[in-house]
């Protein structure tokens, strides 16, 4: 069966687009007001989205249409002419990191061929991810704390206290982070950054063994764009606490709300995934000026070419 993929020269404008997207943050940095660093983030990759050759749907955006005006959820995007694609954004990955000049932030972006990025609601997703080095049954929603790093142990032949979870530091994990402490595993918790964090199981360089815990529902499918290129492990299970969490669900044709989703149910086919520094973190390094142009730094995974970390230059106008 012939696989259909996503033409390398758009691939090459999606990274100008989080590049340029960075960049517009630049001058938010650490100015402790992210609305209006997101916002410059935001109307950036709009805008630059626009100008492409492309039938553009947002599946994965800043919210709903009256939520979000801009980058909404059902937004259609581009000149028209193009091929079909599925975009997940997150224009300002970590609002708090590039407010606080913190390390962390990001501007982020998936694609996919029409009907291959799954449409997330904006609830919260309990999430499992590791790396490709673990075997893929080894872990598991289902199964407790304590065998997921038992078994994560016994396949990288390491001791239990030689094990690293990330999760984020929120008092919804209290219980979660006292089984990690009481197993004696190595916490990295972390304060923000949900796609970030799931991408540590990347590579060994991250000492990161496993990425858990409850988070974004749509941060998940970013994430796990990534990951799949990585030929990693991603599970998520979405958590609808409302009623209108659940009414939104079954308008965007969830039927099962107790689904445990694999990664090849969240993105299909070939996909593209752009993250762009906007400050330095574990990932990439973030913006810098260095003789009158902005010099960037995306990690970008293409599934069906390559995976790279690309540095581009732009002069400062």
């Amino acid at each position: 069966m012939k696989i259909v993929k996503i033409d390398k020269t758009l691939v090459d404008k999606f990274i100008n687009i989080t590049s340029m997207s960075a960049i517009a943050c630049h001058k938010h940095i650490g100015k402790n007001d992210k609305i209006i660093a997101d916002k410059a983030a935001t109307d950036n990759m709009r805008e630059n989205l626009n100008k492409l050759d492309i039938n553009g749907k947002v599946v994965i955006g800043e919210g709903e249409l009256d939520d979000a005006p801009m980058l909404y959820i059902g937004e259609k995007l581009g000149t028209g002419k193009g091929p079909f694609l599925d975009i997940a954004v997150d224009p300002l990955e970590g609002t708090n990191f590039a407010a606080q000049n913190l390390p962390g932030a990001l501007s982020v972006m998936a694609i996919a061929l029409k009907g291959n990025l799954f449409n997330a609601p904006e609830t919260y997703m309990d999430k499992l991810a590791v790396g490709k080095d673990v075997p893929k049954d080894a872990t598991d929603l289902d199964f407790s704390i304590e065998k997921n790093i038992k078994n994560i142990a016994e396949s990288k032949n390491k001791n239990i206290n030689q094990i690293t979870a990330c999760l984020l530091n929120r008092p919804r994990h209290k219980e979660i982070i006292n089984k990690l402490r009481n197993l004696n595993v190595n916490l990295k918790l972390i304060s923000d950054g949900d796609v970030s964090g799931a991408l540590l199981v990347t590579d060994k360089k991250y000492k990161v063994d496993i990425f858990l815990g409850i988070g974004g529902g749509p941060e998940g499918v970013l994430a796990a764009s990534a990951l799949d290129a990585f030929d990693c492990k991603f599970q998520g299970r979405f958590l609808f606490k409302t009623d209108k969490d659940i009414f939104r669900a079954k308008e965007m044709g969830i039927s099962d709300l107790n689904k445990k989703y694999e990664l090849h149910e969240i993105v299909k086919g070939d996909s593209v995934f752009c993250a762009t520094g906007i400050t330095t973190g574990d990932l990439v390094n973030g913006v810098k000026i260095i003789d009158k142009n902005f010099i960037t730094e995306t990690l970008v995974t293409h599934k069906n070419t390559s995976i790279n970390i690309v540095k581009k230059e732009v002069p400062i106008t």
